[in-house]
């Protein structure tokens, strides 16, 4: 069994469905005003403890390689962090394939320089428990000499919980070894737990090297947080220069996902939506690719089969269990329209920011970004790019598999271009309190 009382709820706790949030970036000015805000926000930290039952809002806290320097942890232990952790998001963009319009020149401000030192997350169920965990957690930052707040990003309350383009989300999430529940129907044998909290044995066997002192590293993992903006107009021209009815637009748009808007997944509901079956979480993930071998309901290049390839015999072998991450998705802004269909739409501000969180995140994610998102041979669609957040260069297409012949559908384009994105440590309770008592 994990220590659950030792790891930070956000690792293993859902994302409640609705839900409503906030991520705060802060800034350590010095070490002293640092660690005493670590002191003063580790007892409002929640722990994994009965991760599975519904909570009220919680926090959680994750910080920086600078947010360490800053804080004044000794060089050893600095040393003792992934290369990748240490140099950044930014300083990754060619491992990444951030490029183009992705390229870090192009992230706001924010992003990219080392300036967040700390990222304070908050969920909740509901805008008056949200107001509330806020008002405490502001209570703590709010005025203190040597820490800045950068920015609040608020997220969440959207209609229908659905995300920036309009589908249901967070629905695939991978079982976890000594977790202390059983997997729902689709989640395959869990997966041990090195792969995503430090201190355990992963599927190779060992524990994967953490930081240094154990206190520090053990029960901790890694944080890649993405800030995606959507280009709802560009994403709805494309539904419309390649279907003709709404039905048609609908079903292309299940098509690129894998999943029709509701969450129902097209292994099961290939001709039409069936919005019971998206909202039922025993049956929405409980499939396989046995029986779609060809392509021809969920296409190979669809982003769900890309991302969680399950049993699809892929052309590069690869052991698809060392590969996933957990993720938690918010959307922010305005919500999805249908009718948006200018290039002003697609500056609309609105979007979706990501928490995937593993422990070895960072070369998870840059794995996934070349093999599986910015390549398609490893699952037989050539040059093709992940339809939803990959980048698009001009002349894109999408392969749809049919009998007689495949559909190729023209004119995709860069639909969720990267705002920002930062690595961050996720320390265990102990680690949190050992940080915040550095120096004495």
């Amino acid at each position: 069994m994990l220590d659950l009382h030792e790891i930070q709820s956000t690792v293993l706790r859902l994302r409640p469905a609705p839900y409503v949030g906030s991520h705060v970036a802060l800034r350590v000015d010095n070490p002293q005003g640092g660690r005493e805000l670590l002191r003063r926000l580790a007892p409002h930290v929640d722990s994994a403890t009965n991760w599975w039952k519904p909570a009220n809002a919680w926090l959680s806290v994750a910080i920086s390689y600078a947010g360490l320097e800053a804080l004044g942890v000794p060089q050893a232990s600095l040393d003792s962090f992934p290369e990748a952790f240490r140099v950044g998001m930014a300083a990754r963009a060619r491992e990444l394939r951030d490029e183009g319009v992705n390229d870090p020149k192009n992230w706001e401000k924010l992003f990219g320089g080392g300036r967040i030192h700390i990222g304070l997350n908050a969920f909740s169920d509901s805008e008056e428990k949200w107001r509330r965990v806020m008002t405490m957690a502001r209570a703590q930052y709010d005025g203190l000499s040597g820490v800045t707040v950068l920015d609040v990003q608020n997220f969440g309350l959207q209609p229908g919980d659905r995300n920036s383009l309009g589908y249901k989300d967070g629905i695939d999430q991978p079982a976890i070894e000594g977790s202390g529940v059983d997997p729902l129907p689709g989640q395959g044998r869990p997966i041990k737990a090195g792969e995503f909290i430090l201190g355990y044995p992963g599927e190779a066997g060992v524990p994967l090297p953490m930081p240094q002192p154990e206190v520090l590293g053990r029960n901790g993992t890694y944080v890649g947080f993405r800030k995606y903006q959507s280009r709802v107009g560009a994403f709805n021209r494309f539904l419309h220069a390649n279907g003709k009815t709404e039905a048609e637009r609908e079903l292309l748009a299940a098509k690129l996902v894998g999943r029709w808007r509701s969450g129902a997944p097209l292994t099961l509901a290939p001709e039409a939506d069936d919005p019971a079956l998206g909202a039922d979480p025993h049956r929405n993930n409980d499939f396989n690719y046995a029986s779609d071998a060809q392509g021809r309901k969920a296409p190979f290049g669809c982003h769900i089969r890309r991302m969680n390839p399950r049993d699809t015999e892929l052309t590069r072998l690869t052991d698809v269990n060392i590969h996933r991450l957990i993720r938690r998705g918010t959307t922010y802004g305005l919500p999805y329209d249908p009718n948006a269909l200018s290039e002003a739409d697609d500056e609309v501000e609105r979007g979706a920011m990501f928490l995937f969180i593993s422990a070895k995140a960072m070369a998870t994610m840059e794995f996934l970004q070349q093999e599986w998102i910015d390549d398609g041979n490893f699952i037989g669609v050539g040059d093709e790019r992940d339809p939803i957040i990959g980048r698009q260069d001009e002349g894109a297409t999408f392969t749809i598999p049919k009998a007689p012949v495949r559909r190729r559908c023209h004119g995709l384009e860069t639909f969720n271009v990267l705002r920002g994105g930062e690595y961050f440590f996720m320390p265990s309770l102990s680690a949190l309190r050992w940080l915040a008592n550095l120096g004495g």
